[in-house]
């Protein structure tokens, strides 16, 4: 095939990759980078970019600042209860395996979760934190290595909430959207001071604990978390038990029986 012909193959190909975007309802964009790249490419007599059907990279959905939610409490258990949906959280640890096929249940339910992250499990795992934002789910701070925070003198505490910060921080570029402490279901005042001065407004709590870390087996945490689940609810569940992956899915239809849906935390209270 001469250079002229093989020329025009590709520039038909570029064409029909032009056009099926188009039909898909995505318009291709050049930057005046990308036509920079592409005449580079022609006066080096090779084919550009667009012409060897090579795709620009994927963009990561950007991580969240920390929510603000103006109305409500430093403190927050749960959303408004007049709404249609309900928050499930998950405190980040264990198996990475686990993770990934907890994670991959909710998404192929439609549903987005919230994962607050243990530091030090972010150190042996760092894709984690990309992979969760990947799915549509939010992150957030539950401290570096899940000490009691509220027993911890006022700089251990501190250190506990800013270490786990600075982790998500390198990561995504963001603290993450929320923090809850670890050990507790409420904060102490100081804890909630400590938070707020680390650059989180609220601390997150929840008003329905599924139990599940305990391990008693996928139908006891399906049960607990419906028998207790309102609209608003933000519910306490756990990463890294086999149960918890295996309860997901009835949880997830019986709230659709409900007429309710699994949402993030800030897509619930905000």
């Amino acid at each position: 095939m001469t250079s002229l012909d093989r020329r025009s193959v590709l520039r038909a190909a570029a064409s029909a990759a032009a056009a099926g975007a188009l039909a898909s309802g995505c318009a291709p964009k050049r930057s005046a980078d990308s036509s920079a790249t592409a005449a580079s490419a022609r006066a080096a007599g090779g084919p550009s970019p667009q012409e060897t059907g090579r795709s620009a990279p994927a963009r990561h959905p950007a991580a969240r600042p920390p929510t603000r939610a103006p109305g409500l409490p430093p403190e927050i258990e749960h959303g408004p209860r007049n709404g249609h949906a309900v928050a499930l959280t998950f405190h980040g640890r264990g198996d990475p395996k686990l993770a990934e096929a907890l994670l991959g249940e909710a998404e192929r339910a439609g549903a987005r979760v919230t994962v607050l992250v243990v530091g030090d499990w972010l150190d042996e795992q760092p894709a984690m934190a990309r992979r969760i934002l990947d799915g549509g789910h939010e992150l957030g701070n539950h401290t570096m290595h899940h000490r009691n925070i509220c027993a911890l003198p006022a700089d251990a505490a501190d250190a506990e909430i800013r270490q786990c910060a600075d982790r998500l921080r390198k990561l995504t570029g963001s603290i993450g959207s929320w923090f809850r402490p670890s050990q507790t279901r409420r904060a102490t005042g100081q804890v909630i001071r400590l938070a707020r001065q680390a650059g989180y407004p609220h601390v997150l709590s929840y008003d329905v604990d599924s139990l599940d870390a305990n391990d008693p087996g996928a139908p006891a945490v399906q049960r607990t978390v419906l028998d207790g689940v309102r609209p608003g609810s933000v519910v306490s569940l756990h990463l890294g038990h086999p149960g918890t992956v295996a309860a997901l899915p009835p949880i997830l239809d019986g709230l659709r029986r409900r007429g309710l849906r699994a949402v993030t935390t800030t897509e619930l209270v905000t």
